[in-house]
């Protein structure tokens, strides 16, 4: 950090960086927690949770998506597969592209896991004008795009 810049603001960046870091951990074990009962990994529920967002994708997408390997992103799939949790179908419109998709029967009831999340996320919300939800959403888009472009070259052949 700059020598120039305030006390204030050097104790607010580093509590920025700390409630960041804690912010990142409870998702992790939230949803680690979450994968444990639907009996999948942590990046199986997310990949699970993209394709019921977004609907159908190829597995480059989820590659893109994810910032994944595509390799892992392969081996991904197959045991999603194995587990029931997605199945791959032929692009109606371009055979040669295999798309994956949610099997919803086998995720049926699962989003109950979520509701008291979704509950209190509400709530925090309701306690913010349009203008600091703006702010907090421009703040999550362009961080997230950050973390995936880390995590992009994170997995990127060196």
């Amino acid at each position: 950090m700059s020598r120039d810049i305030s006390e204030h603001r050097k104790n607010l960046l580093e509590a920025l960086f700390m409630a960041g870091r804690d912010n990142s951990n409870a998702a992790v074990m939230f949803h680690s927690a979450v994968g444990e009962l639907l009996g999948v990994g942590m990046t199986e529920e997310k990949a699970l949770d993209l394709l019921q967002r977004l609907g159908p994708l190829t597995a480059g997408e989820l590659a893109q998506h994810t910032g994944l390997a595509p390799a892992s992103v392969s081996g991904l799939i197959d045991r999603l597969e194995g587990k029931w949790l997605v199945r791959r179908t032929r692009d109606t419109k371009d055979r040669r592209r295999v798309i994956v998709e949610v099997n919803h029967e086998a995720l049926a009831g699962g989003e109950e896991v979520f509701e008291p999340l979704v509950t209190g996320l509400s709530e925090l919300y309701a306690g913010y004008s349009d203008e600091q939800l703006e702010l907090i959403l421009d703040f999550l888009t362009r961080a997230t795009a950050i973390q995936r472009a880390c995590t992009t070259q994170l997995t990127s052949p060196r």
